[in-house]
Formats: structure tokens, sequence, C-alpha cells
């Protein structure tokens, strides 16, 4: 049986103010091609880079959210090719001296993470027949995390850039939004660790899944016919769902690395390694493990929230202030209005939590007023869209509208009697064994309180009155 192997090369822009090597903007939103550069990042004679701190500070907080070395010295170095979208016919990146080796994600180990800058972007006209090149990315700081060849499923391979995704975020480095080509994968794949080809241009989870099972197929294939696999670069072709041939796989000699003359080998430790460090956020299994132990939540549950930071602020900030009402309150009553019912809500009507109306102590409050038996379950999904609508604390609302739940035996006898007298046929049935229709008499009389009762306390009394 042929045994899958792959390494993942993963390309990251930072989040940066400026570019890597000059102070033009480094802004992924800008329309107008050709904006955001100047003669440092258009590469013209006579013009001198300089280090972006926070670019180096981004890779170091990357390499030890993931356990890697920060080595003490690093150094750039330049990567010679000609294309279009380089303009200096070089590209400043690291070669042989990163600032981050090691390290470990998923139970993948982690060769290198290195900096470099981005290239420009080329545009083909159809109309005219042409290609255009836009500069406004070159020279964004660009971040490559380099894996060993730990990897051996297409399933295993989106978890594990799922999750790079995820820390990225949470460290706020880059937004890692492969829509944007702000995260950008390539795929080193073999069989029984032979030749490998790299897949490039794979720019969605599911790209990756495609692009991996498709090659992993052809290799097979060619194994099968008794031929060579070849040691190439092939881009995935999202229209055909199949691997293309592009070129030849380049040796590091092909590129004629060497260290970059106008920028000086730099030591990390003069920059506050200890502070990075201490900066670092909750990473997103340690939230998994805390909300484990912490809530006792459903695993699915807990992903919800881990690939949501805002969402889980939320969540954390309502169990503060449901446990300041009552100590003993149902997280998981909270945690079902918040998931169904209000992020519902929120997705129908195209708002952020951070937007809405409605706050952590609001939905508190409401979950507050449901265990306590002020309302039920049927009135508070109306009281939860008012409140989303208005912004009014619950308790306003239920005022408001009358809608505290009936828990007079008077009032609820005299509806009970009502609801007897006008459906003789149900109690008749009833009567005769047919259960179904003591559901329908306290569905009656629900309707008839605006669902302004407890079913289980209209089941009991209907089971008293209907004994004679």
């Amino acid at each position: 049986m042929n045994q899958p192997t792959i390494g993942l090369e993963i390309h990251v822009e930072l989040k940066t103010k400026t570019k890597m090597f000059c102070d033009s903007p480094n802004d992924p939103d800008e329309k107008h091609p050709n904006h955001n550069v100047c003669p440092i990042c258009l590469g013209q004679p006579g013009t001198l880079p300089v280090i972006n701190k926070k670019a180096v500070e981004s890779v170091i907080q990357a390499g030890l959210a993931m356990g890697g070395t920060i080595n003490k010295l690093a150094k750039f170095d330049r990567k010679n090719y000609f294309y279009p979208d380089l303009p200096k016919a070089y590209q400043i990146s690291e070669f042989d001296e990163p600032i981050v080796t090691g390290g470990m994600l998923k139970g993948v180990r982690i060769r290198r993470i290195h900096l470099e800058e981005d290239t420009g972007r080329l545009i083909h006209d159809e109309s005219s027949d042409s290609s255009l090149v836009d500069y406004n990315r070159a020279g964004v700081p660009l971040m490559e995390l380099v894996t060993e060849p730990d990897i051996h499923t297409a399933e295993d391979a989106i978890a594990f850039a799922r999750e790079l995704q995820l820390i990225l975020r949470y460290l706020g480095i880059s937004s890692a939004d492969m829509e944007k080509g702000e995260m950008r994968i390539e795929a080193n794949i073999s069989l029984n660790m032979g030749t490998k080809a790299e897949v490039k241009n794979i720019n969605s989870f599911r790209a990756v899944e495609g692009a991996i099972a498709y090659e992993l197929k052809r290799q097979e294939k060619v194994l099968v016919a008794g031929e060579k696999v070849n040691h190439e670069t092939r881009g995935w072709n999202e229209a055909e769902k199949k691997t293309v041939s592009q070129r030849s796989k380049e040796e590091a000699h092909d590129y004629r690395y060497f260290p970059e003359p106008d920028l000086p080998p730099f030591e990390t430790t003069a920059l506050d390694l200890e502070k990075l460090k201490v900066d670092l956020p909750e990473l997103p299994q340690e939230k998994r493990e805390r909300f484990k132990k912490e809530f006792e939540l459903e695993d699915s549950k807990i992903e919800i929230f881990v690939s949501d930071r805002s969402l889980a602020e939320f969540f954390e900030e309502a169990v503060s202030e449901l446990r300041a009402l009552d100590s003993s309150a149902s997280i998981n009553t909270l945690v079902n209005y918040l998931l169904s019912d209000l992020v519902g809500l929120m997705n129908l009507n195209g708002v952020k939590f951070g937007e809405g109306k409605i706050g952590p102590e609001h939905l508190a409050h409401l979950i507050f007023l449901i265990g306590e038996g002020t309302i039920g379950s049927r009135q508070a999904k109306d009281v939860l869209k008012r409140m989303f609508e208005t912004g009014l604390d619950p308790e306003a609302i239920i005022k408001e509208e009358g809608l505290e739940t009936v828990s007079d035996s008077g009032e609820l006898n005299q509806v009970i009697e009502k609801i007897i007298s006008e459906n003789a046929k149900a109690v008749e049935d009833y009567k005769k064994g047919k259960l179904p229709s003591l559901q329908f008499l306290i569905g009656k009389a629900m309707a008839e309180l605006r669902g302004r009762a407890n079913p289980d306390t209209l089941f009991e009394l209907f089971i008293e009155k209907l004994k004679n």
C-alpha cells in the first residue's frame, strides 16, 4: 500500500502598518493599482531597505506560540530570479539563518519560520490580451512556515492549516484570509517518500483537499504504469479540479542565494523576547482545555467558541453576569440561546458581535428570568427578538408587553375549564386513552394564554381536572 507523505509551505501576509523594508502603506484593501509604492519597493537604483521591526516581532511571536527556537542571529539573503511581478529581479528572503527553527503544531514538526517580502500581482486583461502588474503588494511582509513531511492525509493537512490560521488571528499578526490571498498554501506531495511534486495556487481549504487527493491519485497511476514521478512544480486548476504541470522544480542553487549586502545580520536578543512571550494571548488549544474544564461543554460547542474569539468573549462575559445573578444558573441554557437564537438573529441581519444592541448582561438577565420562571421558553424567543431590535433590558420588555408567566392557579384553572368545555371531543378521546388529545388541549391553553404558562404545570392541572 502506498504511503502518502505531505509537507506544507504556508505564506502569510503580516498585519503591519508599512511594508517590510520601506514606509509604503501595507493596505490589502487598496483598490487603486500601484498606489502604495515607493522607490524602495519598486527596486529603483540607489535605494536602501530598512527592516520592519514589527514584522520581525510578529514572526518571533508565531515561533513562540508553536514552541519554536528563536535563533540568536538571523540574516536576510537575496533570492535571485526574474519575473515581472518582482521589480528588483531578486527577493529579499532568509535562506540559511531564519528567525525561527523547530516547533510543533497538531503533531506536525515545523522546520522553520522565516521572513521575506511579497511580490507584486499580475492581472491578466483578456480584452487586450495582455498582462498588467500591480505593485501594491510588492514588499509586504511575508512570513513563510515550512513543515517537515509529517502529514499523511488531506484531512490532517487541512486541520494543520486551520489551526495555524486560528493562532495567527489570536496573535493578531495576520487576518490570514485565504480569499484575499493573505494566507497561501503550497503542498509538497509524494508517495512512499519518493520524488515529490510541489503544488501551488491553493487558495482555499477545499482546494487543499482537492489538490492533495488528485495529486496522490495521479502519482499512483504514474507508479503503477512503471514510470517515474517528475520533480516539478504543479498548479491547482480549480475549474478542472486537477493539478497541471508548470515547470521543473528549482533547487536552492538555481536561485543563487547570497547574503543581502544592504542588510547586516541582526541579533534577535536585541529585542525584548521576554515581553513578546509574556504578551502571548491564550491560544486556541489552551482555550479548548479551559472551556472543557470550566464550563463542561460539548467538544462541538467548544470548537464554535474557539473559532470566534469575539463570540467566546461575549459568552464568558455573559456567564460572569449570570453567575452574579444566580450561581446555580444553567450554563447550557445560556449556550443554547446564544448559539441558536442570538447567533441566528445576528447572521440573519448581518450583524457581528460588538456591533449588536444586545450586551452580555442583557442575555444573562434573560436566562436568569427563564430559570426563575418569570418567563417561559416560548416567550423568551419573542423577548430576545425585541431585545435584538431595541437593545432594551428583557425585564422592561416583559413588563411593557405583559409577557410574565401566569402562575396564579386560579387564572390557570379558569382557562383550563374553558378549554375543556369547548373541546368535548378531545376530552372524550383522552378518557378513552388517546394521549395526543391531552397535548392538543394543552396547546389550546397555551394559545389562550399567549404562551405565558409553564407546559408542565398545565399538564399536571389538566390531569387533575380530567380525573372526574
